[in-house]
């Protein structure tokens, strides 16, 4: 009985991280999935970023919106990086670009961001694509919700940029728009 365990051991495949794994990681998805969570943790900065600018301008509606935001991107950095380990995976953490800072306008801050999150929807497309195609459902699995949230984030921005573009930066009408989202 000892020796059916021992052999049994033998056959338990590892990951880089030496925790047992049952399917091994696909390089190339491994690859897309570093990118994308280098993609969540920059969105968390320039979201944080953005936060800030919209405090040094008073508007706190806007303001508490980014914040959420970059909790949001940060928390979606935490799921990619557990499901990393989870899966046996060393977490590699790339460098992160600055922030943007300076802004001429509220709409090109808000285009910046809606582009910032239809990319977002764009690498996790591709990442389940890359998952099917290996039939890694483990991976699919895990996407399918996040996928779906980020729809939703999505069309949220879309909103707000309508919005926004609709108020052809009138003052009157970006307070009410900042207090609106300082409702939410």
């Amino acid at each position: 009985m000892i020796e059916n365990n021992l052999k049994a051991n033998k056959l338990i495949n590892l990951g880089p991280s030496g925790r047992a794994v049952a399917q091994q990681m696909d390089a190339e998805l491994l690859d897309n999935f570093y990118d994308h969570l280098t993609m969540e943790r920059y969105a968390n900065v320039q979201y944080f970023s953005i936060y800030l600018w919209f405090q040094e301008r008073d508007l706190d509606g806007f303001a508490s919106y980014f914040l959420r935001e970059a909790q949001d991107e940060m928390e979606h950095a935490y799921k990619f990086a557990n499901y990393f380990i989870a899966r046996g995976q060393t977490v590699t953490l790339k460098d992160l670009p600055a922030p943007i800072q300076t802004w001429d306008s509220i709409e090109d801050l808000i285009s910046y961001s809606f582009n910032m999150e239809a990319d977002l929807t764009s690498s996790l497309q591709q990442l389940y694509s890359i998952a099917e195609r290996i039939s890694d459902t483990r991976s699919n699995v895990f996407l399918d919700p996040i996928i779906e949230a980020q729809t939703k984030s999505e069309d949220e921005f879309a909103h707000i940029l309508g919005k926004v573009k609709f108020a052809e930066n009138q003052p009157s009408a970006i307070l009410l728009i900042d207090t609106e989202l300082k409702k939410k």
